[in-house]
């Protein structure tokens, strides 16, 4: 063939302009209507070997799933499809396996599984490269927050004992002692954060950290050339808002006179050349991402390794295991191959949802943000698990 960071995670390149990308790329959507994979109901798929899976494409895919095997070995599966033993096998081969016959290692060991009707959409997303400073120095004005130590989960005290399920939501104590929702977008644009310290770096383009944002990691580069990787450390709790969604629905999107292109680069453009409107259309989105410095080679996906470029692909846990093989055919060939399920995202909701990693530079920017595509997918599950399922 990158929270996610979400990353948070994660955001995401295209899914964020059809709605408008750790994850903590998060967006309104629609609950599934099935719970998980085996709701949908599952189907056998065509055979490893019938699929043409390239050499590079596998050996890149075989790289990736070596580095989730120690999760696949220890997490619980939400989609229902598999147990950690069925992993057993593939993550013992894959660690000795040669790289040179990296096809063969997926036909040997697994096979496919259609969820649902296998009808599949998929979006990208991309490790921004904007502009930063580790210091406030001149030009460089916008603060990138670490995790405030006052953002916890707590039940408001007007919320009954019967509706005290599963996890609390987000929020902070105000100087009364009351829990309150934890301060939006609007409030920390406007200091609510300042002068406690949280500042782990400064950047020169609100617009350009807003987008980071919403993709959930980032590089900075400095003046002097030195870069600092970013990844998501947490968010605010408030609610998000597609700034894509109501653009279109205020008609500034489209093709006609005065409108906008709906790509992440005719948002952009929309918000530089009205600042005033562009700001009030960021505030709209009360979700904060704060943010931690990465030291590693890659961004950190959901499911705590490094996603790779064309090779990483976020997922619904839900429906995919984090950590298997999804093979993609679709309308854009730029999509279709061979990926790895190591990142979710708040869009990313559903059998058959993904969003594609295209890793950083101005490439990257280009593909994700105009991927938006349609086609089908099958899910890699060890040799045997659907003998498994059927014996249940």
């Amino acid at each position: 063939m990158t929270g996610r960071f979400r990353l948070a995670g994660a955001l995401a390149g295209a899914m964020l302009l059809a709605s408008c990308v750790s994850s903590p790329r998060t967006e309104a959507v629609k609950p599934p209507t099935a719970a998980n994979a085996i709701e949908s109901g599952i189907a056998p798929g065509p055979a490893i070997e019938t699929l043409g899976i390239g050499a590079r494409d596998a050996l890149d895919a075989l790289s990736s799933f070596r580095e989730s095997c120690p999760k696949l070995l220890t997490r619980s599966d939400a989609s229902g499809l598999t147990i950690s033993a069925d992993w057993q096998p593939a993550c013992a081969a894959a660690s000795a396996w040669q790289p040179n016959d990296a096809q063969a290692f997926f036909a040997r060991y697994f096979e496919t599984v259609r969820v649902g009707n296998g009808t599949a959409f998929a979006t990208g997303y991309y490790e921004p490269e904007i502009h930063g400073s580790r210091t406030h120095i001149p030009g460089y004005d916008v603060p990138i927050y670490a995790l405030p130590d006052d953002l916890v989960r707590a039940w408001p005290a007007s919320t009954p004992d019967s509706e005290r399920t599963g996890r609390a939501p987000l929020g902070r104590y105000d100087e009364s002692g009351a829990f309150v929702p934890y301060y939006e977008r609007a409030e920390i644009e406007a200091g609510a954060l300042a002068g406690r310290g949280l500042e782990i770096a400064w950047v020169a383009d609100p617009v350009e950290f807003f987008f980071l944002q919403i993709q959930g990691s980032g590089r900075l580069i400095a003046p002097d050339g030195t870069v600092m990787r970013i990844g998501y450390a947490g968010q605010n709790g408030r609610e998000y808002v597609g700034i894509g969604s109501v653009m279109r629905q205020r008609g500034l999107l489209g093709d006609g006179p005065g409108q906008y292109p709906g790509s992440m680069q005719g948002l952009m453009a929309y918000m530089r050349e009205n600042p005033e409107d562009g700001r009030a259309l960021m505030n709209l989105n009360k979700s904060w991402i704060f943010f931690r410095e990465l030291t590693g080679d890659g961004p950190l996906g959901a499911l705590g390794v490094p996603v790779r470029r064309e090779s990483s692909v976020a997922a619904d846990p839900a429906f995919t295991p984090l950590g298997a093989p999804v093979w993609l055919a679709m309308d854009r060939p730029e999509a279709n191959g061979l990926w790895i399920a190591q990142d979710t995202g708040g869009a990313i909701k559903g059998s058959n949802r993904f969003d594609t990693f295209w890793g950083a530079g101005e490439d990257a920017r280009r593909i994700a943000g105009g991927m938006s595509t349609r086609g089908n997918a099958l899910i890699f599950v060890p040799k045997g698990t659907l003998a498994r399922l059927r014996s249940q």
